[in-house]
């Protein structure tokens, strides 16, 4: 049996092994492979039976020149792949549906905490030495927030959104949440209002649902439009959730006090996206699910849906 890694170097840039793997035989890993360019991606392919991708695309002309038997994402996200023409070749298409719930979760309040307390930039200005040359004994470039008793609102209560929730109800905050479906776990955490009811009142607005069309640009000027002035909004789910020429107008005239995100519509980033420059508008490089426990994870699970398919019971098939 031959493995293809098609983009592994995110998975796994040299602090983790493939040998989970190397189990099922022969295994090649190319760290990247370019993701417009189909022939190439078939070549890489070759005559191995199982491939394993991140964000490369597998397409139906890639499928159809290749000898596939397993395509295996190292993500829950499998929209890179035609799995519709995969099935009616016969060829299962496997995610990892859960890895990194917790870091999640952790990374989208760590976004928040950096907008209300901006560490990062007051503890770059005590290494510039502007503190030794300070006349106060104390200095602070921008208002600090504090959130006990504030109102948050997760758009999404499912596994991450929970975990968000539960760190939030740590702070003491109001947790609000609309889903679309609703669960006795659920409803531990959060209070389960309409979207209108989130919107409305919340300090801090969380995205935490998947991108589906009924959830594409869900955050827009209609629904900006809705929420309290000065809000906060976060998110490391889709980047497609939202409008981002919306949202940066919204960050521009002080609607929206300050967004941190960690997607965008278009990854990696393009130099003509209009949140590049706008106001308090904080974007990390969609590192949220990227733990060194949460990739180590991703493998196990995915050698485990390897082992699971040549043993002919597959599992956390999407399609």
């Amino acid at each position: 049996m031959e493995v293809v890694v098609l983009d592994g170097y995110t998975e796994n840039p040299g602090d983790l092994s493939w040998e989970a793997l190397e189990q099922f035989g022969k295994v090649t890993v190319y760290d990247r492979t370019s993701y417009e360019e189909s022939p190439i991606i078939a070549e890489r392919i070759g005559n191995a039976q199982i491939v394993v991708t991140n964000k490369t695309p597998i397409s139906k002309e890639t499928i159809d020149r290749c000898n596939i038997r397993l395509i295996a994402v190292l993500a829950t996200g499998y929209n890179v792949v035609d799995y519709v023409y995969a099935r009616k070749k016969g060829i299962p298409v496997v995610n990892v549906p859960s890895y990194g719930t917790q870091i999640v979760g952790q990374y989208a309040v760590g976004l928040l905490l950096e907008i209300c307390s901006h560490y990062g930039y007051h503890a770059q200005s005590v290494a510039d030495g502007r503190w030794e040359r300070n006349d106060d004994w104390c200095y602070w470039d921008f208002p600090l927030i504090e959130l006990h008793g504030k109102t948050a609102g997760i758009i999404g209560l499912g596994r991450i959104g929970q975990a968000t929730a539960k760190i939030l109800n740590g702070m003491d905050m109001k947790v609000l949440a609309y889903d679309t479906y609703q669960s006795e776990r659920g409803r531990a955490l959060a209070e389960y209002v309409d979207l209108d009811t989130l919107l409305s009142q919340s300090d801090v607005i969380f995205l935490h649902c998947p991108l589906f069309p009924e959830t594409e640009g869900i955050i827009n000027k209609d629904t900006i439009k809705k929420m309290k002035d000065g809000v906060i909004l976060i998110n490391n789910s889709r980047g497609q959730l939202v409008v981002e020429e919306d949202l940066a107008e919204a960050l521009n005239c002080g609607k929206i006090y300050a967004a941190g995100l960690d997607v965008v519509s278009t990854e990696p980033i393009r130099k003509d996206n209009p949140l590049l420059g706008a106001k308090n508008c904080l974007i990390t490089p969609h590192i949220s699910w990227a733990a060194k426990e949460a990739r180590q994870r991703i493998m196990d699970i995915t050698a485990d849906n390897i082992r699971a398919f040549l043993n002919g019971e597959p599992v956390n098939v999407v399609n």
